[in-house]
């Protein structure tokens, strides 16, 4: 599984987010200035999440700022894998854009090690298309039949005549299990669909694919595509943006969490405490995400 790891060290902390993790707001970390590390480092390991890795990575410069004696090192892999990396105590922190399930909580009751799970911001999926497609709005049960194979032009919603192309996230990645379980309610992806390992990389696909569809993170929204409203109650159509996930009339809009083990919580708490303090949170809303104060 390909595994990108940011090392945020020093200036190299400014240049770590690359193209396939685009976000709003780039410019509010491009302008800052890492102070140097002394020589008494505490090093926190993040992994998991491609969805919350920018986020967690920008924060984390705002709080070296502030505290210089810490280096984080965020690796992304998806909710899955971090979680995994925490149950081996090969990462401080998991970082998940889901909720652990029943199988991840046994592993670490049974091995004695309990675990803390934090909510650090809101998120949502959105529906993004390519802007050539001729749709405006679309159901959750037109999305399940778009997603699963039954629906395959776009003429059949309302569109142009032209061939849907279904661009997904990795079946490791916690945007994909909960897009799984509230769009398709479990039902199976088509075989036709192209599998992307990061937000941004389902980004560059939809917009450079006629005829592409996928689903991202609030944050990874750009204008090279069109967000879809959505309806789930047969009535409303929501657009996918910071006002209806605050409002909770959006019916993607999702939690995002740091877990870690009890025993690490001393390390951990100076840099999850920044981050749910008012400061971290402005900088949550500044980078694209939902802030949860």
């Amino acid at each position: 599984m390909k595994r990108i790891t940011l090392l945020m060290m020093s200036a190299a902390l400014w240049s770590a987010c690359n193209s396939n993790h685009e976000s709003k707001n780039q410019s509010v970390v491009d302008s800052l200035k890492a102070k140097p590390a002394t020589s008494r480092v505490n090093v926190l390991k993040l992994s998991g999440s491609t969805t919350i890795a920018p986020l967690a990575q920008k924060v984390a410069g705002y709080f070296r700022m502030q505290n210089d004696s810490f280096d984080i090192i965020v690796t992304e892999g998806g909710s899955s894998v971090g979680i995994a990396d925490l149950e081996k105590g090969t990462t401080d922190i998991a970082m998940s854009s889901r909720d652990m399930n029943e199988a991840e909580r046994r592993k670490f009751t049974e091995t004695n090690h309990p675990v803390t799970e934090v909510k650090i911001a809101d998120d949502a999926l959105a529906v993004v298309i390519h802007p050539g497609a001729g749709v405006e709005k679309i159901t959750r049960e037109q999305l399940e039949k778009v997603f699963s194979g039954e629906v395959t032009n776009w003429k059949q919603l309302g569109g142009k005549d032209i061939k849907i192309m279904l661009i997904s996230r990795e079946s490791s990645s916690g945007t994909y299990e909960f897009f799984k379980e509230a769009v398709m309610k479990k039902k199976e992806f088509t075989t036709l669909a192209m599998f992307e390992h990061t937000n941004g990389a389902v980004i560059n696909k939809v917009s450079n694919t006629i005829g592409g569809v996928g689903y991202v993170g609030l944050a990874f929204i750009n204008d090279k595509v069109k967000a879809l409203p959505v309806c789930f109650d047969g009535k409303n159509y929501i657009a996918p943006d910071i006002k209806h996930v605050k409002s909770k009339t959006y019916p993607l809009a999702r939690p995002l969490f740091f877990i870690y083990q009890n025993t690490s919580a001393a390390k951990v708490k100076t840099f999850v405490d920044y981050l749910l303090s008012a400061d971290g949170q402005k900088e949550v809303e500044a980078i694209g995400y939902v802030s949860i104060k």
